[in-house]
């Protein structure tokens, strides 16, 4: 059975249906017999929710495969657009990816999670990311640890108390006390590092953004594998290139 945050299989039918969509966004692609063998559902009831959702043109189907249609852009973007600094943003994280030649990516907050508002890279850095949206633990990103180091101390306090420190890799802060020392660190040098603590192999760096009536929006971040970027590309490079890159993204927010 699905369960919910408190582990119990008491689900509405709101929550399984998006639980079903979950499974097929993940999966690429789900028929009812794939559905049922993740979710332990009943046929009938993977097959109503799977025609509601398709009935109401969120699922599109064929040979007996649903994925999620396009409909679902009509409800992604207006929550994007609405964020501060959208549109300044996604042109500066562009600009990161083109000039360092790695991946940069735009951090926002929602819920004590990291989402990535915007992210490029890679061969085509004007090609949409197929990781927008995701969440992200802030505690194992340099862009998430960039944000918590702008928070009051009782905010970082309420964090850790609701928020798992989860280790991701053998480098991951799992200790409060680890994470706030940490924390002072990026306030007193003005940036923060990602050494392999998210994803075995990776460094970053990242700085918080603020909009130009000085509200913390998010933060900016490039990362790489450790073979090309170094360490005075986290210590030094990277964070003079996004610190840079904020404080235009703040003049230009002013007349936007």
């Amino acid at each position: 059975m699905l369960e919910n945050k408190n582990g119990t299989s008491e689900v509405s039918t709101t929550r399984t249906s998006f639980e079903i969509l979950a499974l097929i966004r993940d999966a690429g692609g789900a028929t009812i017999a794939d559905i049922r063998a993740e979710t332990g559902l009943a046929k009938s009831t993977v097959y109503r929710h799977l025609k509601t959702l398709h009935d109401m043109d969120y699922l599109v189907e064929e040979d007996r495969e649903y994925r999620l249609s396009l409909r679902f852009l009509q409800l992604s973007e207006p929550p994007r657009i609405r964020r501060p600094g959208y549109l300044v943003a996604k042109q500066k994280v562009i600009e990161l990816a083109i000039e360092t030649d790695e991946r940069a990516l735009f951090l926002v907050e929602e819920g004590f999670e990291g989402v990535y508002l915007h992210r490029a890279g890679g061969r085509n850095p004007l090609q949409s990311d197929t990781m927008i949206g995701k969440r992200r633990p802030l505690h194992a990103l340099a862009a998430g640890k960039a944000i918590l180091a702008e928070w009051a101390d009782e905010r970082i306090e309420e964090f850790v108390e609701t928020t798992p420190l989860d280790g991701l890799t053998a480098n991951t802060i799992t200790d409060r006390d680890a994470l706030f020392e940490e924390l002072e660190q990026v306030r007193e040098r003005g940036y923060a590092t990602n050494m392999s603590e998210h994803m075995d192999g990776l460094r970053a760096a990242g700085v918080p953004v603020y909009n130009h009536e000085d509200d913390l929006i998010g933060a900016l971040s490039v990362f790489g594998p450790n073979g090309r970027v170094s360490q005075d590309d986290i210590g030094s490079t990277y964070p003079d290139l996004l610190e840079r890159k904020a404080s235009e993204l703040k003049i230009d927010l002013t007349y936007d």
